[in-house]
């Protein structure tokens, strides 16, 4: 049996941002448990406390990733830890609960969505990468993303359109920075249960039997799905040969389209209609 590191990151150095909670935390865990030391950049005290007590050889910092000082002071305290950093992981994004009709949002909603899902990324990796440039051994850059990337979705629109920007700025940072053996990919997981959705527990009762048709694989996302996608993307053995590439964490989601199983799994319909399915609010009147 070879004595071969299994994922080639041992002793390496990963930032997760937002990785007080959700698909974050799960990221953290599955990196320190792949051999790398792992910091975390988390806005919220109570969660920073929380990933220190249960985590406590992570370096813990508290910052909003939306200043461009909070991404040069997280940076500075893993230089000032580690000396390196060879995986960053752009975790932050949220939809803000702004689920209206395009005509009825405002512009502050927009420049707040703006910050959270796309400028953050941008002050982020800006403020990473000198110091993952400086070892000279390359690295991973995975920008966290949203299937919505990848398809129309109503009363969202402002959300959706920055997340299929983050697709543009994958391929293209990918593009610019392979030549320093940094690679660029992103993940974009379906409806996922965090401390952000709970998916699960909101569906109503009378609506919980679909759950199991709603996707190919019959459930919602669970956090370390796409902390495994994170961890492959990580990776210079599973995945040194990937960059400008988005894995999809769907359970089949997309590439089923409006296909779901009918009752009883016999047979097949593209014409679902339910009044409301628990997480996304239906619309008013």
């Amino acid at each position: 049996m070879s004595d071969r590191p299994l994922f080639g990151l041992e002793g390496k150095v990963a930032l997760v941002t937002g990785g007080g909670a959700g698909i974050g935390r799960a990221a953290v865990r599955l990196l320190a448990e792949a051999g790398m030391a792992v910091a975390a950049a988390e806005i919220d005290a109570a969660r920073c406390a929380a990933l220190a007590a249960d985590e406590p050889d992570a370096l813990v910092v508290q910052a909003d990733v939306r200043r461009a000082e909070d991404c040069a002071r997280a940076v500075e305290a893993v230089r000032g830890r580690h000396g390196r950093l060879d995986v960053l992981v752009n975790n932050v994004g949220d939809f803000l609960r702004i689920q209206r009709d395009f005509e009825d949002t405002t512009e502050e909603e927009w420049e707040a969505l703006h910050e959270v899902n796309l400028l953050h990324l941008f002050r982020m990796t800006k403020a990473a990468l000198p110091l993952m440039r400086a070892s000279g051994e390359g690295g991973s850059i995975v920008n966290v993303s949203t299937i919505e990337a990848f398809r129309g979705i109503p009363r969202t629109v402002v959300y959706a359109a920055y997340k299929a920007a983050v697709t543009g700025f994958t391929k293209s940072l990918a593009v610019e920075l392979g030549q320093h053996g940094i690679r660029v990919n992103a993940v974009a997981p379906e409806t996922t249960d965090t401390a952000q959705i709970v998916a699960d527990s909101r569906v109503p009762p009378a609506n919980r039997e679909h759950i199991s048709r709603w996707f190919p694989i019959g459930r919602f996302g669970r956090a370390e799905d796409s902390a495994g996608a994170i961890l492959y993307l990580a990776s210079p053995r599973l995945s040194g040969w990937v960059s400008g590439h988005t894995v999809l964490v769907d359970g089949g989601a997309l590439a089923a389209g409006s296909w779901l199983r009918l009752p009883g799994g016999k047979g097949w319909t593209h014409l679902p209609i339910i009044l409301s399915d628990g997480y996304i609010p239906p619309a008013p009147g």
